[in-house]
């Protein structure tokens, strides 16, 4: 991949995967969701999008940094990417399609420590490609208060 085009495609390839998720996952987004009792703290509607919007851009500059040193972990930083990304898509249809709530909270657990991992194999490559992730992982602890109190409010 040429180096120039891997900070263009990957953040897209994220990008795509949110939005493709978000598509999945629309309608319980707007007809379920509304009707949940949340947390205080949980940010107004147009803040989700915009914040995910961002991380997605950061994860994929990361990783198109991380490729462009071509350290060793290289293989092993794309792969985690690829599995964090998996794990990202599949939270908003466990949370809002089908409500399930706690399978919602493990993904999302499981999602952060894979972002903790990408984190740090993304240091061995590139120090800063690393520190564009830790918003990720502050988002990530923050949404799973937000995910558990939806929970906790919702049996």
């Amino acid at each position: 991949m040429k180096n120039r085009f891997s900070y263009v495609f990957l953040p897209l390839i994220a990008l795509s995967a949110g939005g493709l998720s978000w598509l999945f996952s629309r309608q319980g987004l707007t007809q379920v969701y509304p009707l949940l009792q949340k947390s205080a703290l949980t940010p107004p509607n147009w803040v989700f999008p915009l914040v995910w919007s961002v991380l997605y851009v950061l994860m994929g500059i990361g990783l198109a940094m991380v490729l462009q040193k071509k350290s060793p972990g290289t293989q092993s930083a794309g792969a985690i990417w690829l599995l964090q990304l998996a794990a990202n898509f599949l939270w908003s249809p466990l949370f809002f399609r089908w409500q399930l709530l706690g399978a919602a909270l493990v993904d999302l657990t499981v999602l952060w420590l894979l972002v903790l991992a990408m984190t740090i194999v993304f240091a061995r490559g590139s120090r800063i490609a690393a520190l564009l992730q830790i918003p990720y992982l502050l988002w990530l602890g923050f949404a799973g208060y937000l995910n558990y109190v939806v929970r906790q409010l919702n049996p």
